[in-house]
């Protein structure tokens, strides 16, 4: 895609460096020894010299007077990040709004292609129209996706413009992240914003899924499936996202759709739907059933260690049978909390049928027994607890973009990009929850919970109750054990 101005004249439009690099004292002591007193204002404004610009301005120079090329100083230096010198040409009388180069974009257009945030913030603030469109057909929220300026397409986004702006294809930018950049970025922060998934273009009639598919971009596929995408949706030509990636001969895309077809339809069935409502419940079921079968096998009264391998290999094929078909992704995450909770069945349960009957004494068994209670308490009280997620209403999100943006700190320091919040201090985004933590320690997967500013005081004890459990039942096993030994070697215990 043509970037207009942006790379044909060879001037300078990256950021300054900081202010204390060699780079910049070196420039500032070359400028200090070159004499500009015959540079032209457009190569003035190229470098920020507003001095020589405003000499220029007071001799006649009509600020709004575009040059050979029909590009006005406003647009060079919007372009080149001279925020002086666009409030001075402004207070001039330049047209914030004014169409040039050969694209015939507005100063905006410009400053979005180079990810000037400062400078689309100032513009703006002087009445600059975001939803003015370029020679391409383009607006400002098309070029920030297009260009990848995440920072930019929030600000517009929390300034009003709408997600869903078309261009004169009738494409929106999900549709045009989804078909251009490959990668889950923007799609993935352009979802996060509340698009539609089911518009369709002007021309060919394309949903985003479809624009995925056929750029291949299985990346976005992912991601539009999991926001609600249509796997039936028809184009203009009657085909459906599948249609498209076998015509395209995409292996990875079909298999990705067809296994999306595969779990809808299962879900479809009333019998399954039922047992998804009750599927943790089922899982734990399961995973109680499988320790036990396993604590089964290796306490046979057999010598065969072949018989027993090969009823754990028989036990092993089918938790990976049930895991493959009936646990989805949602619940996967739940399989080790749902694991260590099956442990502590077992543990209780063995307790009970094998200590306690050996008649053990009191002060033994009520240790025990309370210990084993502050574990499940503290378990509980961690798993239930909001971490300390930290959320935001839509108008909240809005305003810490706005704000933030105009302090000069919308960056990943500050703001979260996949949870559209304010980060505070020690706060930290967990992608196995997909929320930023206030104060985050970790993704604890035995709990199945983040450990943050609001559980951190149940996990302290919960560890110390744990380590006591274990403690109690290391030994317990070792005595039960030397017993049974001394029993069995013991030749009057026969009669």
């Amino acid at each position: 895609m043509a970037h207009g101005h942006s790379h044909q004249h060879g001037h300078h439009h990256h950021p300054s460096p900081p202010a204390n690099s060699k780079e910049d004292k070196e420039v500032a002591r070359q400028q200090e020894d070159e004499d500009y007193s015959n540079w032209d204002i457009v190569k003035a404004t190229q470098h920020g010299l507003l001095d020589r610009c405003m000499e220029l301005v007071d001799a006649g120079y009509d600020v709004r007077q575009p040059d050979s090329e029909n590009v006005t100083l406003l647009h060079w230096a919007a372009i080149n990040n001279r925020q002086d010198l666009v409030r001075y040409f402004i207070s001039k009388g330049a047209v914030v709004d004014q169409l040039g180069g050969t694209l015939n974009s507005t100063p905006l257009h410009w400053a979005i292609r180079q990810g000037h945030l400062q400078m689309v913030i100032l513009l703006l603030r002087c009445g600059a129209d975001p939803s003015l469109i370029d020679g391409e057909g383009y607006c400002s929220i098309h070029l920030a996706v297009l260009f990848q300026h995440l920072p930019i397409i929030a600000y517009l986004i929390a300034k009003g413009q709408s997600i869903d702006t078309t261009d004169m294809n009738g494409m929106t930018p999900l549709m045009l992240s989804a078909n251009r950049i490959i990668g889950m970025e923007p799609t993935s922060f352009i979802l996060k914003l509340n698009p539609s998934v089911h518009a369709v273009d002007k021309i060919e009639r394309n949903t985003a899924l479809h624009w995925a598919v056929k750029s291949g971009n299985v990346n976005a596929v992912d991601l539009l499936l999991e926001a609600g995408s249509s796997l039936d949706a028809q184009n203009g030509k009657g085909e459906t996202p599948l249609d498209i990636a076998r015509q395209t001969r995409n292996r990875l895309a079909t298999h990705i759709l067809m296994n999306e077809m595969q779990a809808k339809s299962t879900r479809s069935y009333r019998l399954l739907k039922s047992l998804h409502k009750y599927e943790i419940s089922l899982i734990a079921l399961v995973i109680v059933s499988i320790i036990g079968a396993i604590g089964y096998i290796l306490d046979l009264d057999t010598d065969s260690w072949l018989l027993k391998g090969m009823l754990l290999a028989l036990v092993t094929a089918g938790s990976q049978l049930f895991t493959r078909r009936f646990v989805d992704d949602r619940s996967q995450k739940y399989l080790p909390a749902i694991f260590f909770m099956s442990s502590l069945f077992w543990a209780f349960m063995t307790w009970f049928v094998c200590f306690l009957p050996n008649g053990a004494h009191s002060t033994i068994q009520i240790p025990f027994f309370l210990s084993m209670l502050s574990l499940l308490y503290f378990f509980y009280k961690t798993w239930r607890s909001d971490p300390g997620y930290i959320k935001s209403s839509e108008q909240e999100t809005k305003q810490t973009i706005i704000s933030l943006a105009e302090a000069g700190c919308l960056d990943p320091r500050m703001f979260c990009s996949s949870c559209l919040v304010k980060k505070p201090l020690r706060s930290m985004h967990c992608h196995a929850c997909n929320c930023c933590v206030a104060r985050f320690d970790q993704h604890c997967i035995w709990i199945g919970q983040c450990i943050g500013a609001g559980n951190h005081c149940y996990f302290l004890p919960f560890l110390a109750s744990l380590l006591v459990v274990g403690h109690w039942m290391i030994g317990a096993t070792s005595v039960c054990k030397s017993h049974t030994v001394t029993f069995s070697q013991d030749p009057a215990t026969m009669y």
